[in-house]
């Protein structure tokens, strides 16, 4: 289904709606992402809680919510956008202020991913993934080593899509720790990849085209989402992947100016952000919870933790985008990365 605005309220369960007692509008990327937010939460608030939720797909992330704002034709009540499009939607006006004292799950939710006008919801890490046909015994550990070719020689993969990412793992590569990559070095980064430009066989530009580069085996290095580098492993493909130092963008929670249900779209974020809910999320889609409390209470076994991006032990390891910094700086940023990605 290729429309602007999906309405879902077919899948919602007749049993109930006869029980619910207030509709709520939820928005979000469609797919099998969105399917799975509903398996694990959705289809339980009817009973629950006495909540219906209607689901919409944003096919154009925040331009949908933009226009809807501007039009005064808003009819969602909470959307889930990515990373550093949660504060340029703030900047720009098109989201309320969130009232925390209706929702006290976010207690959970890392400080700094508890702002004013948003709170993060799920995760995504982009990992050094590599084939353990080509290193065996010897592999890369960092992002260093990614950029090493006299140690670790081969091709090598990396996204395409926007300089955000790319530019915290050139300034690690380059020495820099993860807790001094912000503000970023613009010039220092584009300068280490220009340096391994020549050994960059392919600039994936979808998750679909990643995993594939995996499993054709087409790359002996990917920079890669770790829920793509796990379908491909999963479909066999010879790659093992390291958590450290991975760059981990989170999905946030707003709610759109003029919300037909601004009560009803806090309650709502309430239960989405509820740890039992949450820790249902892997079951579903390879997304972890961003609740801490989903895995201090016991909800997520250690087993499952340890593979999971946004457990407590792997956030450690990663780090977290700046979506702040980015919402001030993706214009600047995406013209020096074109100027040289792009020659």
């Amino acid at each position: 289904m290729n429309r602007k605005y999906i309405l879902a309220a077919p899948v919602i369960l007749a049993a109930g709606m006869a029980a619910a007692e207030e509709t709520v509008s939820y928005a979000s990327y469609g797919g099998a992402y969105q399917e799975g937010v509903r398996k694990a939460i959705l289809d339980h608030l009817p009973e629950d809680h006495g909540m219906t939720v209607v689901d919409y797909v944003l096919a154009g992330g925040i331009r949908d919510i933009r226009s809807k704002v501007r039009a005064n034709a808003v009819d969602i009540d909470v959307a889930e956008l990515y990373g550093g499009l949660c504060d340029l939607a703030a900047k720009e006006g098109l989201i309320e202020e969130l009232d925390y004292s209706q929702i006290p799950n976010a207690s959970g939710i890392p400080e700094h991913l508890r702002n004013t006008h948003w709170v993060g919801f799920t995760a995504y890490s982009t990992v050094l993934a590599y084939n353990t046909d080509v290193y065996g015994d010897n592999p890369p550990k960092n992002w260093a080593d990614f950029f090493d070719t006299e140690n670790f020689p081969g091709l090598r993969a990396i996204s395409a899509q926007s300089p955000a990412t790319n530019m915290e793992i050139a300034l690690m590569a380059d020495g820099v720790d993860k807790a001094d990559v912000y503000p970023v070095d613009m010039d220092r980064a584009m300068a280490k990849w220009q340096e391994l430009l020549p050994d960059i066989a392919v600039m994936w530009s979808s998750g679909a085209q990643a995993t594939q580069l995996a499993t054709s085996e087409e790359v002996d290095m990917i920079a890669i989402w770790a829920a793509r580098i796990d379908a491909a492993i999963d479909e066999g493909a010879p790659y093992a992947y390291t958590l450290q130092d991975g760059v981990m963008d989170v999905e946030c929670l707003v709610v759109p100016k003029n919300s037909p249900n601004p009560e009803g779209a806090m309650k709502l974020i309430n239960h989405l952000l509820d740890p039992e809910y949450q820790a249902r999320l892997p079951e579903f889609i390879p997304y972890g919870p961003m609740n801490q409390d989903a895995f201090e209470q016991g909800l997520v076994s250690p087993e499952d933790a340890a593979n999971i991006v946004t457990s407590s032990e792997n956030l450690e390891k990663q780090l977290i985008t700046d979506m702040p910094w980015w919402a001030d700086h993706q214009t600047e940023a995406q013209t020096k990365w074109d100027s040289i990605m792009l020659q």
